[in-house]
């Protein structure tokens, strides 16, 4: 059994290490190549678009792909849909792995979002310290705003962006602990996020939290109509072995 991974993801990866052992079953992660140096998964790897949904097909095809789980990041919007797309033109099953979102609990202010310009139209009233950790892609919406930024991101990113911005390259996991001394160091008073879930960044979230700071949060977008998920690589791994 031939299983397409699209990855760049921490499941992604989890999954690719539990399906790869196993004996006749042969893993492809496909990564965007968006990050310059990333984490590789077991087994096989390509770099790169596929060139929308018909070159996604064709790969499919000439590799004899038997099935395709699609473990990008929850607000890779356009991947996800062109393989659903692909999937059912090339008749072959599709599973989406999505982490779970994250939930406000007590003592959170969040103010809930559709878009990277609804988030820069809210900034208004909220803060004038600015901690951006929505990624280098989506700095354009942004490039108007008169608030500072700090913006958070693994690559650097490029313009346009905010007149007033300190870039900060990182990478997650990152700890309560580090969180709360970056808010106090950089004086934040609005915090901007997607709602990616997961473990590996929520940290900020509760330092928000402690610290009183509103926090403008994205929301994510639905997985493409009929498209089954799972909300762990354990699910996703024992949808593939049945």
């Amino acid at each position: 059994m031939h299983v397409l991974i699209l990855g760049g993801t921490t499941e992604a990866r989890a999954l690719a290490a539990a399906l790869h052992p196993h004996p006749g079953v042969r893993v492809t992660s496909s990564l965007a190549g968006r990050v310059a140096q990333p984490r590789l998964p077991a087994g096989e790897v390509r770099v790169g678009g596929f060139g929308g949904v018909e070159g996604l097909v064709d790969w499919v095809r000439e590799h004899h792909v038997d099935a395709v789980i699609d473990a990008t990041h929850p607000f890779a919007e356009r991947i996800s849909f062109n393989a659903a797309r692909a999937a059912a033109t090339a008749h072959v099953p599709l599973l989406a792995l999505r982490r779970p979102g994250w939930v406000p609990v007590e003592g959170d202010d969040w103010h809930q979002v559709a878009s990277l310009e609804e988030a820069a139209g809210a900034l208004d009233g909220l803060g004038e310290r600015v901690f951006l950790t929505t990624g280098r892609m989506g700095l354009a919406a942004f490039a108007a705003c008169p608030q500072w930024f700090l913006v958070r991101s693994v690559d650097a990113p490029e313009p346009p962006m905010p007149a007033r911005t300190e870039i900060l390259l990182d990478r997650g996991p990152f700890t309560l602990e580090g969180e709360r001394e970056l808010l106090s160091r950089h004086r934040v008073d609005v915090l901007v996020t997607k709602d990616s879930g997961g473990a590996a960044t929520a940290p900020k979230l509760r330092a928000a939290r402690e610290a009183g700071i509103p926090v403008v949060v994205v929301r994510r977008p639905p997985v493409p109509e009929g498209v089954p998920t799972a909300a762990t690589p354990e699910e996703a791994a024992a949808w593939v072995l049945g």
